[in-house]
This record gives C-alpha cells, sequence and structure tokens, in this order.
C-alpha cells in the first residue's frame, strides 16, 4: 500500500467512523474505486487506533472522570449499551464478512442510515422533558445498543445509528451525541484486540511510515469530525447527512451495476 493510498484511507475513516456516513461502507466504496480489495490487517488495527485517539483527545475531561468515579450511572450505562455490539461482533461478525466486499449491501445500508436520522430528528424535536443521565434507563442503553450492534453492516453509521437511538430514546442532545462517542471507546478497543491476534508484525514493520501516515490523519480527521457531530447535534442539524447518505447509496448502487 503506497503512502498516498494510507493517507487517503486514514482520511476517509477518520472522517466517516464519527460523521454519521458509515466508515466501513465508505473503505468499502474507496477500495472498489482505488483497486484495493482488501486493507491489510495491520493497517486497519492502526486506523481504528487513530480514531480512538481522536475520541481520547475530544472527550478527556469525561474519560478522566470515569477513571476517578467509575461506579458511577454513566459507566453502568455504557457497559449495558455495549453488551449487543459484544455479543454481534462475537456471534455475527464471521457470518457477514461477505457484506464488506458487497457495494450493493453498503447502498442499502446507506439508505437505511439516511432515514434513521431523518425520523431521529423529528422525533426529538417533538420531544417533552429530554432525559439527562440519571433518567437514562437501562432498557435505553439496550436500544441504543442494539442500533450500535446493526452498525457492524458495511453502510450503517455506527454514530449515526447511536445517536438516533439516544434521540429515539427521549435523551437530550449534547447527552445522545456524548454517549454515542463514548460508547465507542470500548468497541474501538475490543475490535482491536480481537484483530490483535492476526497482525502481522513483518507487515507492520515494512510499511511503518505508510501506516503511521494514515493512523495520524486518521486522529487529526476523526476529532474534526466529532467537532463537527457536536455542533450539529447541538443545533439539530444532523440530518444533513441524510441527504448525504442517500445521494452516496443512489452512486454506489449505480456504480454495482454498472461494474
Amino acid at each position: 500500500m503506497t503512502l498516498f493510498h494510507s493517507v487517503l484511507l486514514g482520511a476517509v475513516q477518520g472522517l466517516t467512523e464519527f460523521l454519521p456516513v458509515s466508515s466501513s461502507g465508505h473503505l468499502v466504496i474507496f477500495q472498489h474505486i482505488l483497486g484495493v480489495q482488501e486493507s491489510p490487517l495491520t493497517f486497519d488495527v492502526m486506523l481504528h487506533m487513530g480514531t480512538l485517539l481522536a475520541v481520547f483527545v475530544a472527550f478527556w475531561d469525561d474519560i478522566v472522570e470515569i477513571l476517578k468515579r467509575p461506579f458511577t450511572r454513566l459507566t453502568y450505562l455504557i457497559i449495558v449499551g455495549c453488551i449487543p455490539a459484544a455479543l454481534a461482533g462475537y456471534l455475527v461478525a464471521p457470518l457477514i464478512e461477505k457484506a464488506f466486499e458487497s457495494l450493493l449491501v453498503v447502498g442499502l445500508g446507506l439508505i437505511f442510515t439516511g432515514f434513521v436520522l431523518r425520523f431521529s430528528e423529528k422525533w426529538s424535536r417533538q420531544s417533552i422533558g429530554l432525559k439527562d443521565i440519571p433518567n437514562t434507563s437501562y432498557k435505553d442503553a439496550i436500544f441504543i445498543g442494539l442500533l450500535q450492534a446493526l452498525a457492524i453492516i458495511p453502510g450503517i453509521s455506527r454514530s449515526g445509528s447511536t445517536i438516533a437511538a439516544g434521540l429515539f430514546a427521549g435523551m437530550e442532545r449534547e447527552l445522545a451525541a456524548r454517549f454515542s462517542f463514548l460508547l465507542s471507546i470500548p468497541v474501538i478497543i475490543g475490535a482491536g484486540i480481537f484483530e490483535l491476534s492476526d497482525v502481522s508484525a513483518g507487515s507492520l514493520g515494512q510499511n511503518l511510515p505508510s501506516y503511521l501516515g494514515g493512523t495520524l490523519v486518521a486522529a487529526l480527521f476523526g476529532y474534526l469530525a466529532i467537532k463537527i457531530v457536536l455542533r450539529l447535534v447541538r443545533h439539530g442539524r444532523l440530518s444533513v447527512f441524510s441527504y448525504y447518505c442517500w445521494a452516496a447509496a443512489l452512486l454506489t448502487l449505480g456504480y454495482n451495476f454498472l461494474i
């Protein structure tokens, strides 16, 4: 993999990991366009570590507070919310590996993401007495976790699905976004550990400059994406990405049927 390809894929990963447009779906699309059918596993893990770094920088105060006081309701909500994704990663992921080669699946997933974003914003505007952490139930956390688990399918956005689920559950806008990003930390760490056993040290040594370039770019663009999403959620504008998802879906499906 060239430095250009790794930096480009790093930018795509960083932006789309947190913008509600599906990072896995966009990586599938760009791999088809660039002729890179599958990213090396070592590079994939490093990109995820780059996006994890972005979350740590953006939510450092929250993370420090959780570490200082780990036995709080927020911690328990995060743990409960991670259960569906953990089960999906263990039980379902091996069954849908072929989906990561399919532009058709990506296109349909993007359409779904667009509708979820659109309707969650409408629902949130009609909600009265939005929930803060003490009023958020474990049932709400499970619901958000189920939407996060669904995002194992390429084209369905993890951040978009979890923020939308938080809005559907009646959470305050900023809390829905904050919870979504904090929920991503154990998921990204878990995915990295799960893939780590198959990482090739030889591949890392041979491609270290390219891999590091992609990782740093993923961290930088990931941090930028987090700030954009927080601002849009705060102003009730997250649904603007629904139009992007639908447009990207049409182009993806069109490309799929033409090639």
